[in-house]
């Protein structure tokens, strides 16, 4: 199934419903799942002073606080604790392929839910979320910020945001978070990822900011199956070609392009010392965020 750009807005009263819907379903999964797991699978940047303490046998001698062993005549350290608070940077792909789904909801709507759980992870922790919507162009930024009515705006935004182009730069997109987001930041960046060209800005963006991405995708994205001579739309060229589906040859060409698409996302972000998650909408995503935040946590 697909939906235009051009489809009946929804009204404010659907959009809160909706709104709400998310928050609920989301919410629970970020506080009884993933906020412990977010938690250790981020660390702060960096330690901050807390207090001094008398030396114990074991202390790092590095730690000792020489002015205060001077006055007290025994030796004192300097605690430190895990500076905790971080920043996200939820970066969505809002082109006209995320407006495709052959099961019971979108790829765009999978997006969302995603993005919902982990922004109020985040919150849970204390820390500032942004959000950046992308298609060819970056099309919305919000500033990183706290709290749950600013999540609440975010998940807004996700659901009725209507894109002005319907293809997809991920390049740009890369390069507007760089010139935005100067401190280091846990990154994830959200698509089907049906782009090429982006290895080497993703390279400079993985070294300076903890990024992740995520791969949603649809059945049908991989294979076609044998229908005949259908119509197709290309969501993001907005063409209608002719397609002759009950030809192997076709159906294996189709296959071929995409899988190298995905190909070129594994090993980029890999290359990129960046994360790897991909999760198809029928199948769930969150045993898929989980073991990866599992993994990424024992490190």
């Amino acid at each position: 199934m697909e939906r235009g750009l051009g489809e009946r807005p929804m009204d404010t009263k659907e959009i809160l419903k909706k709104v709400r819907k998310i928050e609920i379903k989301t919410r629970k999964l970020s506080d009884h799942i993933f906020s412990g797991e977010y938690h250790s699978s981020f660390k702060g940047r960096g330690m901050t002073f807390s207090e001094v303490r008398q030396y114990q046998y074991g202390d790092d001698v590095r730690a000792i606080d020489w002015n205060v062993t001077a006055r007290f005549n025994e030796p004192y350290i300097k605690v430190f604790e895990e500076e905790r608070e971080l920043t996200m940077m939820l970066l969505v792909d809002i082109s006209g392929s995320e407006f495709f789904g052959t099961t019971q909801q979108f790829k765009r709507d999978t997006i969302t839910e995603i993005a919902a759980t982990l922004a109020f992870s985040a919150i849970q922790n204390n820390d500032k979320v942004g959000l950046m919507l992308f298609s060819d162009s970056v099309e919305l930024f919000i500033p990183p910020k706290k709290g749950k009515s600013h999540v609440l705006r975010i998940i807004r935004e996700l659901i009725e945001f209507h894109p002005k182009s319907t293809n997809t730069n991920i390049t740009e997109a890369l390069k507007f978070l760089s010139s935005v987001i100067k401190k280091k930041a846990i990154v994830f960046m959200l698509s089907d990822f049906i782009d090429t060209a982006y290895e080497q800005t993703l390279k400079i963006v993985g070294k300076k900011h903890d990024l992740t991405g995520i791969r949603v995708f649809d059945k049908h994205d991989v294979e076609i199956p044998n229908l005949g001579m259908v119509h197709m739309l290309d969501a993001e060229t907005g063409n209608t070609i002719v397609v002759n589906t009950a030809s192997k040859k076709v159906r294996t060409s189709y296959k071929a392009n995409y899988l190298e698409s995905v190909d070129y996302f594994e090993k980029s972000f890999s290359h990129s010392g960046a994360g790897v998650i991909s999760t198809r909408i029928d199948e769930g995503y969150v045993k898929k965020l989980l073991g990866y935040f599992k993994r990424k946590g024992a490190r």
